[in-house]
Protein backbone atom coordinates (compact mmCIF):
# COMPACT_ATOMS: atom_id res chain seq x y z
CA UNK A 1 0.00 0.00 0.00
CA UNK A 2 2.71 2.24 0.61
CA UNK A 3 4.37 1.38 -2.63
CA UNK A 4 1.14 2.77 -4.15
CA UNK A 5 0.91 5.91 -2.36
CA UNK A 6 4.57 6.70 -3.10
CA UNK A 7 3.85 6.08 -6.52
CA UNK A 8 0.59 8.17 -6.84
CA UNK A 9 2.46 11.41 -5.45
CA UNK A 10 5.53 10.68 -7.47
CA UNK A 11 3.21 10.64 -10.52
CA UNK A 12 1.64 13.44 -9.55
CA UNK A 13 4.38 15.95 -8.62
CA UNK A 14 6.33 14.76 -11.54
CA UNK A 15 7.83 17.70 -13.89
CA UNK A 16 10.08 17.98 -16.78
CA UNK A 17 12.33 20.92 -15.95
CA UNK A 18 16.13 20.59 -16.16
CA UNK A 19 19.16 22.84 -15.37
CA UNK A 20 20.85 24.66 -18.78
CA UNK A 21 23.38 22.85 -20.06
CA UNK A 22 26.47 25.11 -22.30
CA UNK A 23 27.12 23.14 -25.79
CA UNK A 24 30.50 24.54 -25.70
CA UNK A 25 30.90 23.48 -21.63
CA UNK A 26 30.11 19.71 -22.52
CA UNK A 27 29.45 17.71 -24.94
CA UNK A 28 25.71 16.78 -26.06
CA UNK A 29 23.76 14.18 -24.03
CA UNK A 30 22.12 11.42 -25.43
CA UNK A 31 19.87 9.13 -23.36
CA UNK A 32 20.59 5.49 -25.45
CA UNK A 33 18.85 2.44 -24.28
CA UNK A 34 15.71 2.44 -22.10
CA UNK A 35 14.47 5.81 -20.54
CA UNK A 36 16.31 5.01 -17.40
CA UNK A 37 20.14 5.92 -18.48
CA UNK A 38 21.66 8.63 -19.67
CA UNK A 39 25.72 8.48 -21.59
CA UNK A 40 27.80 10.93 -22.82
CA UNK A 41 28.56 10.29 -26.36
CA UNK A 42 31.30 11.84 -28.83
CA UNK A 43 29.60 12.91 -32.36
CA UNK A 44 31.36 12.82 -35.05
CA UNK A 45 30.93 16.54 -37.06
CA UNK A 46 34.05 16.75 -39.19
CA UNK A 47 32.20 17.63 -42.16
CA UNK A 48 29.29 19.80 -40.54
CA UNK A 49 31.03 22.94 -41.47
CA UNK A 50 31.33 22.00 -45.19
CA UNK A 51 27.48 22.97 -45.75
CA UNK A 52 27.80 25.79 -43.21
CA UNK A 53 29.94 27.33 -44.51
CA UNK A 54 29.49 26.62 -48.32
CA UNK A 55 26.12 27.52 -48.28
CA UNK A 56 25.90 30.13 -45.90
CA UNK A 57 22.84 29.01 -44.30
CA UNK A 58 23.73 28.14 -41.06
CA UNK A 59 22.98 24.29 -41.73
CA UNK A 60 24.95 21.74 -39.42
CA UNK A 61 24.87 18.27 -38.50
CA UNK A 62 24.37 16.40 -35.30
CA UNK A 63 25.07 12.65 -34.49
CA UNK A 64 25.59 10.14 -32.46
CA UNK A 65 25.24 6.28 -32.36
CA UNK A 66 22.48 4.30 -30.26
CA UNK A 67 22.11 1.01 -28.80
CA UNK A 68 19.30 -0.28 -29.41
CA UNK A 69 19.99 -3.68 -26.84
CA UNK A 70 16.28 -5.09 -27.48
CA UNK A 71 13.45 -4.16 -28.94
CA UNK A 72 11.00 -2.50 -26.97
CA UNK A 73 6.93 -3.44 -26.88
CA UNK A 74 4.93 -2.17 -29.60
CA UNK A 75 6.44 0.39 -31.78
CA UNK A 76 9.84 2.18 -31.44
CA UNK A 77 10.10 5.65 -30.32
CA UNK A 78 12.44 8.44 -30.46
CA UNK A 79 12.47 11.78 -28.37
CA UNK A 80 14.19 15.04 -29.50
CA UNK A 81 15.10 18.00 -27.48
CA UNK A 82 16.88 20.59 -29.35
CA UNK A 83 16.79 24.18 -30.06
CA UNK A 84 15.95 25.13 -33.94
CA UNK A 85 14.33 23.07 -36.97
CA UNK A 86 15.51 19.63 -38.07
CA UNK A 87 15.29 16.77 -40.26
CA UNK A 88 16.03 13.37 -38.11
CA UNK A 89 17.55 10.59 -40.10
CA UNK A 90 17.88 7.11 -38.54
CA UNK A 91 20.73 4.77 -40.35
CA UNK A 92 20.55 7.48 -43.38
CA UNK A 93 17.16 6.73 -44.21
CA UNK A 94 14.45 10.28 -43.24
CA UNK A 95 11.96 9.61 -40.13
CA UNK A 96 10.57 13.28 -39.98
CA UNK A 97 10.85 16.70 -39.47
CA UNK A 98 10.66 19.40 -36.60
CA UNK A 99 9.66 22.86 -38.07
CA UNK A 100 11.42 23.87 -41.45
CA UNK A 101 15.05 24.08 -41.68
CA UNK A 102 16.27 26.98 -43.42
CA UNK A 103 16.53 27.21 -46.96
CA UNK A 104 15.29 29.42 -50.02
CA UNK A 105 12.69 30.67 -47.28
CA UNK A 106 13.01 31.68 -44.02
CA UNK A 107 13.33 28.93 -41.25
CA UNK A 108 10.18 28.05 -39.68
CA UNK A 109 10.84 27.03 -36.09
CA UNK A 110 10.68 23.32 -34.09
CA UNK A 111 9.16 22.44 -30.97
CA UNK A 112 11.89 22.08 -28.46
CA UNK A 113 10.44 18.53 -27.49
CA UNK A 114 9.47 16.66 -30.25
CA UNK A 115 8.62 12.26 -30.71
CA UNK A 116 8.87 10.27 -33.91
CA UNK A 117 8.00 6.79 -34.69
CA UNK A 118 10.64 4.59 -36.14
CA UNK A 119 9.26 1.38 -38.78
CA UNK A 120 9.74 -1.81 -37.45
CA UNK A 121 12.21 -2.64 -40.57
CA UNK A 122 14.48 0.16 -39.21
CA UNK A 123 14.32 -0.47 -35.00
CA UNK A 124 16.55 -4.01 -35.04
CA UNK A 125 19.11 -4.23 -32.16
CA UNK A 126 22.12 -3.33 -32.35
CA UNK A 127 23.98 -0.41 -33.37
CA UNK A 128 22.43 2.84 -34.85
CA UNK A 129 23.36 5.84 -36.43
CA UNK A 130 20.62 9.12 -35.58
CA UNK A 131 21.75 12.13 -37.58
CA UNK A 132 19.78 15.44 -36.94
CA UNK A 133 20.25 18.17 -39.94
CA UNK A 134 19.69 21.43 -37.84
CA UNK A 135 19.27 25.14 -38.45
CA UNK A 136 19.47 27.61 -35.97
CA UNK A 137 18.11 31.05 -37.02
CA UNK A 138 16.57 32.63 -34.87
CA UNK A 139 18.11 32.65 -30.51
CA UNK A 140 21.70 31.89 -32.66
CA UNK A 141 23.74 33.06 -29.43
CA UNK A 142 21.93 30.30 -27.12
CA UNK A 143 23.70 26.92 -26.93
CA UNK A 144 21.86 24.45 -25.28
CA UNK A 145 22.44 20.46 -25.27
CA UNK A 146 20.81 18.11 -27.76
CA UNK A 147 19.04 15.21 -25.93
CA UNK A 148 17.95 12.07 -27.80
CA UNK A 149 15.93 9.09 -25.88
CA UNK A 150 14.45 5.93 -26.99
CA UNK A 151 11.51 4.08 -25.46
CA UNK A 152 7.95 3.02 -26.58
CA UNK A 153 6.09 5.46 -29.31
CA UNK A 154 3.27 4.77 -27.11
CA UNK A 155 4.84 5.43 -23.90
CA UNK A 156 6.69 8.02 -25.18
CA UNK A 157 2.92 9.55 -26.00
CA UNK A 158 1.11 8.78 -23.05
CA UNK A 159 3.16 9.48 -20.07
CA UNK A 160 3.16 13.51 -20.88
CA UNK A 161 -0.84 13.24 -20.70
CA UNK A 162 -0.74 10.91 -17.83
CA UNK A 163 0.83 12.91 -15.78
CA UNK A 164 -0.50 16.37 -17.42
CA UNK A 165 -4.06 14.43 -16.00
CA UNK A 166 -3.02 14.30 -12.48
CA UNK A 167 -1.49 17.78 -12.31
CA UNK A 168 -4.65 19.57 -14.23
CA UNK A 169 -6.70 17.45 -11.05
CA UNK A 170 -4.47 19.16 -8.56
CA UNK A 171 -4.58 22.57 -10.20
CA UNK A 172 -7.70 22.23 -10.49
CA UNK A 173 -8.16 21.86 -6.68
CA UNK A 174 -6.24 25.30 -6.11
CA UNK A 175 -8.25 27.10 -8.77
CA UNK A 176 -10.94 26.52 -6.71
CA UNK A 177 -9.37 27.02 -3.18
CA UNK A 178 -8.28 30.40 -4.48
CA UNK A 179 -12.04 31.43 -6.17
CA UNK A 180 -13.56 30.34 -2.91
CA UNK A 181 -11.27 32.40 -0.37
CA UNK A 182 -11.58 35.43 -2.68
CA UNK A 183 -15.19 35.66 -2.87
CA UNK A 184 -15.10 34.95 1.11
CA UNK A 185 -12.52 37.69 1.72
CA UNK A 186 -15.16 40.17 -0.52
CA UNK A 187 -18.21 38.72 1.23
CA UNK A 188 -16.46 38.64 4.78
CA UNK A 189 -17.81 41.42 7.61
CA UNK A 190 -14.38 41.65 8.83
CA UNK A 191 -11.75 41.40 5.89
CA UNK A 192 -9.03 39.72 7.01
CA UNK A 193 -5.56 40.29 4.85
CA UNK A 194 -4.30 36.57 5.27
CA UNK A 195 -7.49 35.35 3.23
CA UNK A 196 -6.67 37.47 0.20
CA UNK A 197 -3.08 36.61 0.40
CA UNK A 198 -3.95 32.88 0.91
CA UNK A 199 -6.13 33.20 -2.02
CA UNK A 200 -3.41 34.65 -4.37
CA UNK A 201 -1.04 31.95 -3.08
CA UNK A 202 -3.29 29.07 -4.81
CA UNK A 203 -3.84 30.94 -7.88
CA UNK A 204 -0.28 31.57 -8.46
CA UNK A 205 0.48 27.86 -7.57
CA UNK A 206 -2.58 27.24 -10.09
CA UNK A 207 -0.74 28.79 -12.68
CA UNK A 208 2.49 27.61 -11.84
CA UNK A 209 1.12 23.91 -12.76
CA UNK A 210 -0.42 25.02 -15.73
CA UNK A 211 2.57 26.96 -17.40
CA UNK A 212 4.76 24.06 -15.85
CA UNK A 213 3.20 21.77 -18.25
CA UNK A 214 1.39 23.39 -21.00
CA UNK A 215 4.16 22.00 -23.29
CA UNK A 216 2.32 18.71 -23.28
CA UNK A 217 -0.96 19.92 -24.94
CA UNK A 218 0.55 22.94 -26.87
CA UNK A 219 3.03 23.52 -29.43
CA UNK A 220 5.66 25.63 -28.30
CA UNK A 221 8.40 26.54 -30.51
CA UNK A 222 11.85 27.22 -29.44
CA UNK A 223 11.59 30.71 -29.91
CA UNK A 224 9.19 30.75 -27.49
CA UNK A 225 11.25 28.34 -25.17
CA UNK A 226 12.35 31.07 -22.51
CA UNK A 227 9.09 33.42 -22.26
CA UNK A 228 7.65 30.27 -21.14
CA UNK A 229 10.35 30.28 -18.28
CA UNK A 230 10.26 33.86 -17.85
CA UNK A 231 6.81 33.63 -16.19
CA UNK A 232 7.76 30.40 -14.35
CA UNK A 233 10.52 32.36 -12.41
CA UNK A 234 8.39 35.62 -11.80
CA UNK A 235 5.42 33.48 -10.55
CA UNK A 236 8.00 31.68 -8.29
CA UNK A 237 9.36 35.24 -7.13
CA UNK A 238 5.95 36.08 -5.92
CA UNK A 239 5.07 33.06 -4.30
CA UNK A 240 8.67 32.97 -2.46
CA UNK A 241 7.52 36.56 -1.25
CA UNK A 242 3.74 36.42 -0.84
CA UNK A 243 4.41 32.81 1.59
CA UNK A 244 6.74 34.58 4.31
CA UNK A 245 4.10 37.54 3.99
CA UNK A 246 1.28 35.50 5.04
CA UNK A 247 2.96 33.58 7.98
CA UNK A 248 4.17 36.88 9.18
CA UNK A 249 0.46 38.60 9.59
CA UNK A 250 -0.78 35.40 10.66
CA UNK A 251 1.86 34.86 13.56
CA UNK A 252 1.95 39.22 14.11
CA UNK A 253 5.87 39.30 13.17
CA UNK A 254 7.24 42.10 14.69
CA UNK A 255 9.40 42.94 12.06
CA UNK A 256 7.76 42.21 9.37
CA UNK A 257 8.34 45.43 7.04
CA UNK A 258 12.15 44.87 8.23
CA UNK A 259 11.89 41.56 7.06
CA UNK A 260 10.26 41.39 3.87
CA UNK A 261 12.41 44.25 2.71
CA UNK A 262 15.22 42.12 3.56
CA UNK A 263 13.01 39.17 1.57
CA UNK A 264 12.51 41.15 -1.73
CA UNK A 265 16.44 42.43 -1.99
CA UNK A 266 17.64 38.78 -1.78
CA UNK A 267 15.00 37.88 -4.69
CA UNK A 268 16.61 40.76 -6.98
CA UNK A 269 20.00 39.79 -6.03
CA UNK A 270 19.55 35.77 -7.04
CA UNK A 271 17.47 37.14 -10.19
CA UNK A 272 20.47 39.32 -11.05
CA UNK A 273 23.23 36.97 -10.54
CA UNK A 274 22.08 33.57 -11.80
CA UNK A 275 20.10 35.98 -14.79
CA UNK A 276 19.38 33.62 -17.35
CA UNK A 277 19.60 30.31 -15.36
CA UNK A 278 16.19 29.61 -14.67
CA UNK A 279 15.74 26.48 -12.95
CA UNK A 280 19.03 27.26 -10.35
CA UNK A 281 17.35 30.71 -9.65
CA UNK A 282 13.86 28.76 -9.16
CA UNK A 283 15.59 26.30 -6.56
CA UNK A 284 17.45 29.75 -4.71
CA UNK A 285 14.23 31.33 -4.63
CA UNK A 286 12.17 28.09 -3.06
CA UNK A 287 15.35 28.51 -0.99
CA UNK A 288 14.93 31.46 0.23
CA UNK A 289 11.08 31.59 0.84
CA UNK A 290 11.77 28.43 3.16
CA UNK A 291 14.77 30.36 5.33
CA UNK A 292 12.71 33.01 6.05
CA UNK A 293 9.50 31.39 6.43
CA UNK A 294 11.30 29.14 9.38
CA UNK A 295 12.38 31.99 10.90
CA UNK A 296 8.91 33.98 11.03
CA UNK A 297 7.46 30.27 11.71
CA UNK A 298 10.44 29.77 14.84
CA UNK A 299 9.57 33.28 15.99
CA UNK A 300 5.10 32.69 16.39
CA UNK A 301 6.61 29.33 18.71
CA UNK A 302 8.96 31.78 20.91
CA UNK A 303 5.31 33.58 20.86
CA UNK A 304 3.41 30.48 21.82
CA UNK A 305 0.82 31.29 18.82
CA UNK A 306 -1.21 29.01 17.68
CA UNK A 307 -0.73 26.37 14.80
CA UNK A 308 3.23 27.32 14.56
CA UNK A 309 4.20 24.28 15.20
CA UNK A 310 2.49 22.33 12.67
CA UNK A 311 3.75 24.92 10.20
CA UNK A 312 7.27 24.17 11.71
CA UNK A 313 6.60 20.28 10.69
CA UNK A 314 5.38 21.23 7.28
CA UNK A 315 8.82 23.24 6.81
CA UNK A 316 11.27 20.73 8.26
CA UNK A 317 10.01 18.01 5.86
CA UNK A 318 11.21 19.67 2.67
CA UNK A 319 14.79 18.88 3.96
CA UNK A 320 13.58 15.15 4.35
CA UNK A 321 11.44 15.39 0.78
CA UNK A 322 14.86 17.54 -0.97
CA UNK A 323 17.32 14.65 0.62
CA UNK A 324 15.56 11.48 -1.06
CA UNK A 325 13.55 13.54 -4.13
CA UNK A 326 14.88 15.11 -7.35
CA UNK A 327 14.15 19.04 -7.37
CA UNK A 328 10.96 19.07 -9.68
CA UNK A 329 8.92 16.44 -7.07
CA UNK A 330 10.01 18.40 -3.99
CA UNK A 331 9.26 21.89 -5.83
CA UNK A 332 5.69 20.56 -5.79
CA UNK A 333 5.03 18.56 -2.62
CA UNK A 334 6.92 21.35 -0.53
CA UNK A 335 4.44 23.63 -1.83
CA UNK A 336 1.32 21.26 -1.38
CA UNK A 337 2.62 20.93 2.15
CA UNK A 338 3.00 24.78 2.63
CA UNK A 339 -0.27 25.31 1.87
CA UNK A 340 -2.32 22.89 3.60
CA UNK A 341 -0.40 24.47 6.88
CA UNK A 342 -1.44 27.52 5.46
CA UNK A 343 -5.51 26.37 5.36
CA UNK A 344 -5.07 24.82 8.70
CA UNK A 345 -4.32 28.20 10.15
CA UNK A 346 -7.30 29.32 8.29
CA UNK A 347 -9.29 27.22 9.96
CA UNK A 348 -7.76 28.11 12.72
CA UNK A 349 -8.57 31.91 12.21
CA UNK A 350 -12.46 31.09 10.88
CA UNK A 351 -12.54 29.39 14.53
CA UNK A 352 -11.13 32.76 16.30
CA UNK A 353 -13.49 34.52 14.30
CA UNK A 354 -16.55 32.91 14.65
CA UNK A 355 -15.84 33.21 18.54
CA UNK A 356 -15.20 36.60 18.04
CA UNK A 357 -18.54 37.10 16.53
CA UNK A 358 -20.35 34.85 18.82
CA UNK A 359 -18.59 36.99 21.56
CA UNK A 360 -19.83 40.81 19.88
CA UNK A 361 -23.00 39.20 19.92
CA UNK A 362 -23.02 38.71 23.44
CA UNK A 363 -21.81 42.03 23.74
CA UNK A 364 -24.11 43.67 22.08
CA UNK A 365 -27.41 42.00 24.08
CA UNK A 366 -25.68 43.66 26.65
CA UNK A 367 -25.22 47.15 25.48
CA UNK A 368 -28.81 47.11 24.38
CA UNK A 369 -29.70 45.69 27.88
CA UNK A 370 -27.27 48.92 29.22
CA UNK A 371 -29.08 51.18 26.76
CA UNK A 372 -32.52 50.63 28.32
CA UNK A 373 -31.45 50.52 31.67
CA UNK A 374 -30.05 53.52 31.77
CA UNK A 375 -33.15 55.35 30.22
CA UNK A 376 -36.02 53.61 32.84
CA UNK A 377 -33.59 53.43 35.82
CA UNK A 378 -35.70 54.01 38.68
CA UNK A 379 -34.48 57.38 39.96
CA UNK A 380 -34.90 59.29 36.48
CA UNK A 381 -38.60 57.34 36.18
CA UNK A 382 -39.31 58.84 39.49
CA UNK A 383 -37.74 62.53 39.48
CA UNK A 384 -39.24 62.78 36.11
CA UNK A 385 -42.83 61.62 37.30
CA UNK A 386 -42.82 63.85 40.33
CA UNK A 387 -41.74 66.66 38.00
CA UNK A 388 -44.60 65.51 34.99
CA UNK A 389 -47.29 66.17 38.26
CA UNK A 390 -46.20 69.23 39.45
CA UNK A 391 -46.22 70.58 35.44
CA UNK A 392 -49.76 68.75 34.84
CA UNK A 393 -51.30 70.61 37.64
CA UNK A 394 -49.95 73.76 37.43
CA UNK A 395 -50.09 73.92 33.64
CA UNK A 396 -51.45 71.04 31.68
CA UNK A 397 -50.57 72.68 28.63
CA UNK A 398 -46.70 72.35 29.48
CA UNK A 399 -47.82 69.36 31.28
CA UNK A 400 -48.34 67.92 27.80
CA UNK A 401 -45.14 68.86 26.15
CA UNK A 402 -43.49 67.62 28.98
CA UNK A 403 -45.55 63.75 28.43
CA UNK A 404 -44.76 64.36 24.78
CA UNK A 405 -40.87 64.74 24.89
CA UNK A 406 -40.51 62.11 26.94
CA UNK A 407 -42.45 59.87 24.60
CA UNK A 408 -40.43 61.08 21.71
CA UNK A 409 -37.32 60.09 23.53
CA UNK A 410 -38.28 56.31 24.66
CA UNK A 411 -39.62 56.13 20.95
CA UNK A 412 -36.20 57.00 19.59
CA UNK A 413 -33.96 54.43 22.11
CA UNK A 414 -36.51 51.99 21.22
CA UNK A 415 -35.54 52.66 17.77
CA UNK A 416 -32.08 52.44 18.41
CA UNK A 417 -31.52 49.48 21.31
CA UNK A 418 -30.82 46.89 18.82
CA UNK A 419 -28.79 48.68 16.22
CA UNK A 420 -25.13 48.61 16.42
CA UNK A 421 -24.96 52.28 14.06
CA UNK A 422 -27.29 55.03 13.63
CA UNK A 423 -27.54 58.30 11.48
CA UNK A 424 -25.92 60.97 13.70
CA UNK A 425 -28.91 62.58 13.12
CA UNK A 426 -31.05 60.18 14.90
CA UNK A 427 -28.19 60.79 17.69
CA UNK A 428 -28.80 64.23 17.93
CA UNK A 429 -32.34 64.17 17.67
CA UNK A 430 -32.38 61.50 20.78
CA UNK A 431 -29.61 64.08 22.46
CA UNK A 432 -32.56 67.27 21.96
CA UNK A 433 -35.39 65.05 23.12
CA UNK A 434 -33.65 64.48 26.32
CA UNK A 435 -33.10 68.29 26.81
CA UNK A 436 -36.09 69.33 26.35
CA UNK A 437 -37.38 66.53 29.33
CA UNK A 438 -34.64 67.40 31.48
CA UNK A 439 -35.15 71.33 30.86
CA UNK A 440 -39.26 70.79 32.30
CA UNK A 441 -37.39 68.54 34.84
CA UNK A 442 -35.17 71.43 36.63
CA UNK A 443 -36.17 74.56 34.80
CA UNK A 444 -32.61 75.10 33.72
CA UNK A 445 -31.93 76.91 29.94
CA UNK A 446 -30.39 73.96 28.20
CA UNK A 447 -29.00 75.15 24.63
CA UNK A 448 -27.80 72.86 21.78
CA UNK A 449 -25.17 73.46 19.25
CA UNK A 450 -23.69 71.71 16.30
CA UNK A 451 -20.75 72.85 13.84
CA UNK A 452 -19.68 70.58 10.77
CA UNK A 453 -22.16 67.81 10.77
CA UNK A 454 -22.09 65.12 8.30
CA UNK A 455 -25.39 63.96 7.44
CA UNK A 456 -24.28 60.54 5.82
CA UNK A 457 -22.19 59.63 8.95
CA UNK A 458 -23.02 57.05 11.47
CA UNK A 459 -22.18 56.88 14.85
CA UNK A 460 -22.70 53.95 17.55
CA UNK A 461 -26.24 54.97 19.42
CA UNK A 462 -25.98 56.31 22.53
CA UNK A 463 -22.63 57.83 22.57
CA UNK A 464 -23.42 61.45 22.65
CA UNK A 465 -26.50 60.86 24.45
CA UNK A 466 -24.07 59.60 27.68
CA UNK A 467 -21.73 61.80 27.54
CA UNK A 468 -25.05 64.79 27.44
CA UNK A 469 -26.11 63.16 30.81
CA UNK A 470 -22.60 63.43 32.49
CA UNK A 471 -22.74 66.71 31.82
CA UNK A 472 -25.93 67.48 33.46
CA UNK A 473 -25.41 65.41 36.32
CA UNK A 474 -21.65 66.50 37.12
CA UNK A 475 -22.25 70.23 35.48
CA UNK A 476 -24.30 73.14 37.42
CA UNK A 477 -25.56 76.05 35.10
CA UNK A 478 -23.80 79.39 34.53
CA UNK A 479 -24.27 82.42 36.01
CA UNK A 480 -27.32 83.41 33.79
CA UNK A 481 -29.17 80.23 34.31
CA UNK A 482 -28.24 78.26 31.35
CA UNK A 483 -26.14 75.34 29.94
CA UNK A 484 -25.16 74.58 26.52
CA UNK A 485 -23.36 71.60 25.35
CA UNK A 486 -21.80 71.80 21.33
CA UNK A 487 -20.73 68.60 18.86
CA UNK A 488 -18.45 69.51 16.37
CA UNK A 489 -17.31 67.09 13.45
CA UNK A 490 -14.03 67.05 11.18
CA UNK A 491 -12.42 64.59 9.35
CA UNK A 492 -9.04 64.04 7.67
CA UNK A 493 -7.67 61.34 5.53
CA UNK A 494 -6.64 59.20 8.03
CA UNK A 495 -9.88 59.52 10.92
CA UNK A 496 -13.26 61.31 11.74
CA UNK A 497 -13.42 63.37 15.09
CA UNK A 498 -16.18 64.63 17.50
CA UNK A 499 -15.82 66.80 19.72
CA UNK A 500 -18.27 67.09 22.84
CA UNK A 501 -18.20 70.19 24.44
CA UNK A 502 -20.05 71.12 28.11
CA UNK A 503 -20.10 75.17 28.82
CA UNK A 504 -20.83 75.10 32.52
CA UNK A 505 -19.58 75.18 35.89
CA UNK A 506 -18.09 71.69 36.95
CA UNK A 507 -19.40 70.92 41.03
CA UNK A 508 -15.72 68.64 41.52
CA UNK A 509 -12.38 70.40 40.21
CA UNK A 510 -11.34 66.94 40.39
CA UNK A 511 -11.58 64.27 37.70
CA UNK A 512 -14.93 62.68 37.90
CA UNK A 513 -15.86 61.69 34.83
CA UNK A 514 -12.45 59.56 34.57
CA UNK A 515 -14.12 56.59 34.81
CA UNK A 516 -18.04 54.73 35.60
CA UNK A 517 -20.40 53.16 33.96
CA UNK A 518 -21.26 55.66 31.44
CA UNK A 519 -17.43 55.98 30.18
CA UNK A 520 -17.55 52.03 30.15
CA UNK A 521 -20.40 51.88 28.32
CA UNK A 522 -19.20 54.45 25.40
CA UNK A 523 -15.74 52.49 24.98
CA UNK A 524 -17.87 49.21 24.85
CA UNK A 525 -20.16 50.66 22.06
CA UNK A 526 -16.40 52.12 20.21
CA UNK A 527 -15.16 48.59 20.70
CA UNK A 528 -18.24 47.11 18.93
CA UNK A 529 -18.48 49.01 16.02
CA UNK A 530 -14.76 49.81 15.34
CA UNK A 531 -12.64 47.15 17.03
CA UNK A 532 -9.52 48.98 17.96
CA UNK A 533 -9.18 51.84 15.58
CA UNK A 534 -10.84 54.52 17.84
CA UNK A 535 -9.64 56.50 20.87
CA UNK A 536 -11.62 58.52 23.40
CA UNK A 537 -10.62 61.42 25.89
CA UNK A 538 -12.70 63.18 28.39
CA UNK A 539 -10.94 66.41 29.88
CA UNK A 540 -12.03 69.59 32.12
CA UNK A 541 -11.45 72.76 30.51
CA UNK A 542 -11.64 76.41 31.39
CA UNK A 543 -15.14 76.67 29.69
CA UNK A 544 -16.35 73.12 31.69
CA UNK A 545 -15.71 69.68 29.97
CA UNK A 546 -14.80 68.06 26.69
CA UNK A 547 -14.51 64.54 25.12
CA UNK A 548 -13.22 63.55 22.09
CA UNK A 549 -14.15 60.70 20.02
CA UNK A 550 -11.16 59.98 17.08
CA UNK A 551 -12.41 57.07 14.45
CA UNK A 552 -9.42 55.81 12.59
CA UNK A 553 -10.35 54.60 9.06
CA UNK A 554 -7.07 53.75 8.06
Amino acid sequence: MKNYLFLFLAICFLTSCRPDISFKDYPPVFKTGDDSSWAKKDIDDANWSTERGNTGKNIFWVRTKVDLTKKPVGQLGLKVEAFGAFELYWDGKFIGKNGDVISSKAEVPGNATSYFSIPDSLAQTGSHLVALRVSQSYLSDVQRSVGVGLSSYENLLKRPLIITSFMNLIAGAFLIAAIYYIFLYINSRTRQYTVLIFALICFLFFALLILEYIKYYVEIPYTRFFLRLEFIGWITFALAMLVPLYFAIQFKFKWKKTVMSLLFITLVLIYSLNFGHYDITAIYYSLTMWIFSLIIVFNAIYQKEKGAIIVLIGLLLRVLINQYLYYDFSLFISFCIIVLCMLYLNTIQMKIIEEEYQSSLLLSSKLQLELIKKNIQPHFIKNTLTSLIDWVEESPKEGTAFIQALADEFDIINDISEQVLIPIRQEIELCKKHLSVMQFRKEINYQWEETGIDENEFISPALFHTLLENGITHSSPLEDGSMKFKLSFSSTLEHKQYAFETFANNRVKVKPRAGGNGFIYIKARLTESYSDNWEFKSNENDQGWISIIKIYTK
